[in-house]
């Protein structure tokens, strides 16, 4: 499944009410994105809106999958064991867009420790 057009999420994750974050104005690095790799379907919504690059998809890895519950390793096989991922984390300005397009609501959004 390819992801949605990238004009159609921004206008989605902009009338979001519950978009949570700070707007884009944090600086960068004090918050991150936290994947719930159950969940994620790798479905990319994520790569496409983050204005800042921080999401990548990939392959989970045999840990990974293995970490996975029964359930969620049955889906995420049929979803060819694909996640995002947060290579560039650092560079997070908490704009809430990843979250609030993520159709599985696998994204959340936590201050950095």
């Amino acid at each position: 499944m390819a992801p949605r057009d990238k004009s159609e999420l921004v206008r989605q994750a902009l009338a979001d009410p519950n978009r949570p974050g700070e707007n884009c104005r944090a600086p960068a690095g004090t918050w991150v994105p936290v994947i719930n790799q159950a969940r994620c379907e790798g479905k990319a919504d994520c790569v496409v809106v983050c204005p800042y690059g921080v999401f990548e998809v990939g392959t989970l890895t045999d840990e990974e999958f293995g970490a996975l519950g029964f359930f969620a390793r049955l889906k995420s096989r049929a979803h060819g064991r694909k996640t995002a991922r947060t290579p560039k984390a650092d560079l997070c300005r908490a704009c809430g867009y990843c979250v609030v397009v993520c159709p599985e609501k696998a994204i959340t959004l936590a201050p950095r420790a």
